[in-house]
């Protein structure tokens, strides 16, 4: 251990500045053991100001850089027109449900009394799903999705495709998790869930932050369920990950003026809403890690429904 006077030189074993003791090597030696930074200083031997000064400028575009790294992780996913938070993913929600005026949207399409949307809005529970089902059901997908996808970072896998070899397992599973959400859906919105049907597509979706390869991989535009599938009537997503553990950014964004309201996904959360332009949404870009979901969607139109999925 050497103590030299001058800058501390903790990789040259420098750690203070009080005069050398009895033992230490000379200067010379001191500075032999660590040429490259030569912080060791004496009277004959002193840094030229503009070394001084060089090296200052080094410590303080070190400094800024940590700083600058520091708030990027501090707020990584948040986009600035964020307003509100109405999911975090540490809170635990028993069932939250906000009411939005309906929109027009739906007088387009054939009206199935007591269950075409009159009451709209949008609602996330964690108690319906637990986080053990959403694990098994994400390994599924992990499975699923490790045979192919898009090479642009947003991949998609429908469970109806025949793409996907399943068993006994997954299809009981599934089949409860979405009698679950059914059932969720019905309460929450007043129908009778007799009136619900499956619908298509229901899919996995697995997005990271590889970068687009085509229009189809930039799944972080706003959009409509009711417009983008006609069929929709009620839109769930069971989250399979974890916001800022498994993934950065993410995260789900209801669209509203001056006021956007944001969900974190949490493995095991369930968020649902009516499809029509009341809901505009959007994701937010991952990027970090990966994200895992499944989308599970209702219509009132029986023409429009679709059995679970079966084995294969």
């Amino acid at each position: 251990m050497c103590w030299g006077r001058g800058l501390v030189g903790v990789s040259c074993g420098i750690l203070s500045t009080e005069k050398c003791t009895r033992g230490c090597p000379p200067p010379s030696s001191a500075q032999r053991f660590c040429p490259a930074l030569h912080l060791v200083t004496t009277k004959k031997d002193r840094l030229p100001r503009e070394a001084q000064r060089a090296w200052l400028r080094i410590v303080a575009l070190g400094v800024g850089l940590a700083l600058v790294t520091f708030l990027f992780w501090s707020n990584v996913g948040i986009d600035d027109d964020v307003a509100e938070v109405v999911a975090r993913r540490g809170e635990l929600l028993d069932g939250k449900f906000i009411e939005v005026p309906c929109s027009e949207d739906y007088d387009g399409h054939r009206r199935f009394e007591g269950c075409t949307p009159r009451k709209c809005g949008r609602g996330i529970t964690d108690i319906v799903i637990t986080r053990e089902e959403a694990e098994q059901i994400r390994r599924i997908a992990e499975k699923g999705l490790s045979l192919g996808g898009s090479d642009g970072g947003a991949s998609i896998l429908d469970l109806h495709s025949g793409a996907l070899s399943v068993g006994k397992h997954f299809v009981n599973l599934y089949r409860d998790i979405r009698q679950k959400v059914q059932l969720t859906i019905a309460e929450a919105f007043g129908i009778s869930a007799s009136l619900l049907y499956l619908t298509k597509p229901t899919f996995f979706s697995r997005i990271n932050s590889t970068e687009a390869q085509t229009a189809h991989d930039e799944y972080w535009h706003a959009h409509v369920d009711k417009v983008t599938y006609g069929s929709f009537d009620y839109t769930s997503l069971l989250y399979l990950s974890d916001y800022l553990e498994d993934f950065g950014g993410g995260r789900f964004v209801f669209m509203e003026e001056g006021a956007n309201k944001t969900v974190e996904p949490r493995a095991g959360r369930v968020s649902f809403f009516t499809s029509g332009s009341e809901n505009l949404h959007r994701v937010e870009k991952v990027l970090w890690g990966t994200r895992y979901a499944i989308t599970i969607a209702f219509t009132c139109n029986p023409d429009h429904s679709i059995e679970d999925p079966v084995l294969t």
